[in-house]
């Protein structure tokens, strides 16, 4: 399905939690939009294939991301209420999408650190992401103003910026997480709509034809540089960004635990590794 980017305009007009906003010049020529859903172990899946797209092609787009909570959250309210699966119970998962849109206030790699700790919280060690302690917890390790936080994750402006995405996720009928909509900004072409999780050969294939070339890939950075970026990963992530089997994935990451530079992290019965500071 095609998006006109007209709307788009208006959208980042208004979503305060940017600092610039859609009609600044861009050096790139691709925007992406993707709608997650901090809670939706799709989303999570997802992300290593983001990490990849943006390690091979980042030099071609910019990404905007977008809440998109689950149509039993999806109107507003203060009224507490609670969210399971499985594995895991979010009890108040309103304060967790003002909490990611008040660290996106502190800017835009902030918004994204802290949002990547929280699913680390919530999926490798099944913690409550709406209690106030880990919340906090989590805001420490994205080094982000505390203060400013807290007050930011109770204010209009946090609000203001959530109605915004889930206004947003409306007027594009998003009712699957992850969908993904490519822009090219260099024409007013309607924007090319990817709704689930695909093949990440689908996503390639969709920046080509939004491109109108065959874009080579860039070289990936070695595993240590990529583990000192993002901190905490699982083998199953560093599999999927570098192409490798589990087995040669177990390999090189034991080649780093070997010279200190990672911690292997056993917790609830999954393992992680660790980049040591």
């Amino acid at each position: 399905m095609s998006w006109d980017q007209t709307e788009l305009k208006k959208f980042n007009k208004s979503n305060t939690s940017e600092s610039c906003n859609y009609l600044d010049s861009h050096s790139k020529p691709i925007e992406m939009y993707v709608f997650i859903d901090p809670l939706c172990p799709n989303c999570w899946y997802f992300e290593p294939y983001i990490k990849k797209f943006s390690l091979e092609y980042g030099r071609f787009f910019t990404i905007q991301q977008i809440l998109s909570p689950s149509i039993n959250r999806d109107q507003l309210s203060c009224r507490k209420s609670s969210y399971s699966s499985n594995n895991f119970t979010v009890s108040n998962p309103w304060i967790v999408s003002f909490a990611i849109k008040a660290a996106e206030i502190q800017g835009k790699r902030a918004g994204k650190t802290f949002l990547r700790k929280l699913q680390e919280h919530l999926f490798l060690r099944n913690l409550d992401i709406s209690n106030e302690q880990i919340l906090m917890e989590i805001a420490r390790e994205a080094k982000l103003d505390l203060e400013e936080f807290v007050e930011d994750m109770h204010s209009a402006t946090a609000r203001k910026a959530f109605q915004s995405d889930v206004q947003l996720r409306h007027e594009m009928e998003i009712d699957i997480t992850p969908t993904v909509v490519f822009f090219n900004h260099s024409n007013d072409d309607q924007g090319i709509k990817i709704v689930g999780l695909y093949p990440y050969e689908v996503y390639e294939f969709i920046l080509q034809e939004t491109l109108q070339i065959t874009p080579i890939p860039s070289e990936k950075p070695p595993l240590e540089e990529f583990l000192k970026r993002h901190n905490m990963v699982r083998s199953k992530e560093i599999s999927i960004v570098y192409d490798w089997s589990l087995s040669k994935t177990e390999k090189e990451l034991k080649k780093l635990q070997f010279r200190q530079r990672v911690n292997r992290i056993n917790e609830n019965e999954r393992c992680y590794w660790k980049y040591k500071e």
